[in-house]
């Protein structure tokens, strides 16, 4: 018999975390009745400005049988937190799944782009993607480089040699869903070879914590750019005359910020 689900869960909790995060994500779009359309990533609505689409596309599903194929390999392949012995480990885990989720979704847009621009396949200009395979197909790489004797279990009764995984799988899933992006796939193992193979590597709490505040502030940056999130709180009317003193004033709504002038050169928040 194996462990008792506690005790894994116990040993693998940054992916415990992740595969709970995805489904609270997939019920809230089931519940809410929310399509491709509106998380997804595309190299249309990427030039419009929506970058916050590389973060929402990653850990949203829209179908179940999606959401399980791919939670099923990443738990899987949560062993990699066990393996600090190998110089793994929890922390690089986190830290490369960060670099993993925005690498892959720029190599997916920069691959549609060259496509579209260089071959003339327009057919990628609205290609929609959604779904955690990138980060799994990286895993899947990296695991496949650092400990190719592994195996990779998907399902519960399906095991596959990790050192042929990431193919094995891009291969089955082109055959199996058609519909499945094989750029986004491949994505995830071209970023994968690069951080085994060392090609992109220093990742550490500090530059993991730099890479989250840029992520936070282009999210919420191309979110307002956008339109598609009423963000009007973050918007500060300008000074008619800079040189005078200002204090802040809460606007009736209570979100807007106005600059007035101060007549005693004090600055009061109110």
């Amino acid at each position: 018999m194996g462990k008792p689900l506690f005790y894994e869960i116990w040993e693998k909790p940054a992916t415990s975390c992740i595969i709970g995060i995805c489904s609270a994500i997939w019920f809230y779009i089931q519940k809410k009745n929310i399509g491709y359309s509106h998380v997804g990533l595309s190299y249309e609505t990427a030039i419009e400005g929506h970058y916050w689409r590389i973060i929402t596309s990653a850990f949203s599903h829209i179908s179940a049988i999606h959401l399980v194929f791919n939670m099923s390999a990443l738990w899987s392949l949560g062993v990699v937190e066990q393996l600090d012995h190998m110089g793994l480990g929890v922390g690089y885990y986190l830290q490369y799944t960060l670099v993993m989720v925005v690498l892959s979704g720029v190599l997916v847009l920069a691959m549609y782009h060259l496509l579209i621009q260089r071959f003339n396949i327009e057919y990628f200009r609205r290609v929609t993607a959604v779904g955690y395979s990138c980060v799994v197909f990286g895993w899947m790489t990296i695991l496949s480089v650092k400990q190719p004797s592994s195996k990779l279990e998907l399902f519960g009764f399906l095991s596959l040699p990790i050192s042929f995984a990431p193919f094995e799988s891009l291969i089955f899933t082109s055959i199996i869903v058609p519909q499945a992006s094989f750029i986004g796939h491949l994505s995830g193992i071209v970023v994968g070879y690069a951080i085994a193979w060392g090609l992109i590597h220093g990742m550490n709490s500090y530059w993991a914590l730099s890479l989250m505040g840029w992520i936070a502030l282009v999210f919420v940056w191309s979110l307002k750019k956008s339109g598609a999130v009423d963000l009007n709180f973050l918007e500060i009317e300008s000074v008619t005359d800079p040189s005078l003193p200002v204090r802040f004033l809460a606007s009736g709504n209570g979100r807007t910020l106005q600059m007035t002038a101060l007549p005693n050169g004090n600055v009061d928040i109110v």
